[in-house]
């Protein structure tokens, strides 16, 4: 196996760059988008917008979790699944959905789904109960999972190779952009009007994005439509779980997605009790700090240039692991500045773990994109409830043991990686002689 397709380069330099075909040149002939080129800013602008859309609609209640537990009269763990049913459903969902948009077009199938999403984002409000508002929530996930397989296998068919990670960087951090607006738009008014008023203004602002999303985002040029024949779909997902490097890449995902979905399902409990005793729209401004991932995400492919794939995640699993201890101390000032860290290591592993399997699966890019997300957001679900749970039996020292032991998960599959990519290079170097 090359170094490119263990997750990193093992050195940095020319050498490097002409063996990875992700940093190599494109050839005249090639008709992909490229930075400066036709098409490649309206792409890179509807996806950020469907990013947006994404992330605000899918964490619409995260912020407001206290003031949901107090409407309905329900623990943290309860109201925690307001947030573990969108990312659960989207789990669920998004393989069927990705071979939709290999049947159908990418563009279509995310089109549909932000149809779908924003028109459950505007009945959320009137849920009467925290059941209903369960599966509302649910099926908004269920919608949703449309977006992100599809809009990677967009990226991968229509983006040069060249440009990649930078693309797909900038629609993760499009995500960020969407979390930390949603919640602080919706923390901000839920403290004047309460949370249902909040979600229903982050519904309007997702049907604005979907809207500009179809008018901006070019038509594909290098779309083939392929089969939705069970057989063959059954087939293509066997070949992804069976390549090495995209059941570590899975399984980093998964990772990353569990502590993040941890903290901030659990920081506006921890900020409302003492000694902070913050008001909603205060916690809500928190989320300030997702602008760290959004420097962070779009950074990616410069760090991986730098430090190599592998060494740019061991980079983001040592950077959010700081953040989790920092946190620790009973300081807004501090807990501030873990959240940063938290919130940097978390986009940039995640950026770099996205775009490698993009880059390495050969075919059925939009199945292998499809199973990331499934086990990023299986995470999420697993991360908000388990971590919610920890912080009632021990506080936030238990969502912070959790986070620390996924991170740990992290660092110890990146060490198995790059030890199977020194053997693999050992082998080739010295190969057994029949």
């Amino acid at each position: 196996m090359k170094p490119a397709d263990t997750g990193a380069s093992t050195a940095v330099g020319a050498a490097d760059t002409d063996a990875d075909p992700a940093f190599a040149t494109t050839p005249a002939t090639d008709s992909r988008m490229v930075p400066g080129g036709p098409g490649y800013r309206r792409m890179s602008f509807a996806l950020f917008l469907a990013g947006v859309a994404t992330f605000a609609l899918l964490y619409s209640t995260q912020a407001l979790l206290p003031l949901i537990s107090d409407d309905f009269r329900v623990a943290a763990g309860d109201a925690s699944w307001t947030v573990a049913a969108a990312t659960g459903g989207l789990a669920v969902f998004v393989l069927p959905m990705s071979a939709l948009s290999e049947r159908f077009g990418r563009r279509t199938v995310m089109t549909a789904s932000l149809a779908v999403a924003v028109t459950l984002g505007l009945l959320v409000p009137f849920a009467p109960s925290l059941g209903v508002l369960v599966v509302l929530r649910a099926l908004q996930g269920a919608a949703l999972a449309g977006l992100p397989a599809s809009a990677q296998a967009y990226m991968a068919e229509e983006v040069s190779p060249s440009a990649l990670v930078s693309a797909i960087g900038l629609f993760v951090a499009g995500n960020s952009v969407g979390g930390m607006s949603g919640r602080i738009i919706a923390g901000w008014i839920a403290q004047e009007w309460g949370w249902r008023i909040a979600v229903g203004v982050i519904g309007v602002i997702a049907v604005v994005c979907a809207v500009a999303f179809r008018m901006l985002l070019p038509a594909p040029r290098h779309f083939t439509a392929g089969s939705l024949r069970p057989r063959v779909l059954l087939g293509t997902v066997r070949d992804h779980l069976a390549h090495p490097l995209l059941r570590r890449l899975y399984a980093i995902g998964a990772l990353f997605m569990t502590v993040f979905g941890g903290v901030y399902t659990v920081i506006g409990y921890r900020l409302t009790e003492a000694p902070f005793s913050l008001p909603q729209g205060i916690i809500g401004s928190v989320f300030l700090v997702y602008l760290v991932g959004t420097v962070s995400a779009s950074a990616a492919g410069r760090l991986v240039r730098r430090l190599g794939r592998r060494g740019a995640l061991y980079l983001a699993g040592a950077t959010t692991a700081a953040g989790l201890l920092v946190s620790l101390v009973d300081s807004v000032v501090l807990i501030l500045m873990g959240l940063v860290l938290i919130t940097a290591g978390f986009f940039a592993g995640h950026a770099v773990a996205s775009s490698a399997v993009s880059r390495t699966a050969s075919h059925g890019r939009a199945q292998a994109s499809a199973l990331y997300q499934s086990m990023y957001y299986i995470g999420s679900s697993v991360g908000s409830t388990v971590g919610a749970t920890a912080f009632h039996a021990e506080g936030w020292p238990g969502t912070v043991g959790v986070g620390l032991l996924a991170v740990l998960g992290v660092g110890v599959i990146t060490l198995l990686g790059t030890r199977a990519a020194r053997a693999e290079a050992r082998h080739e170097e010295h190969p057994a002689t029949v």
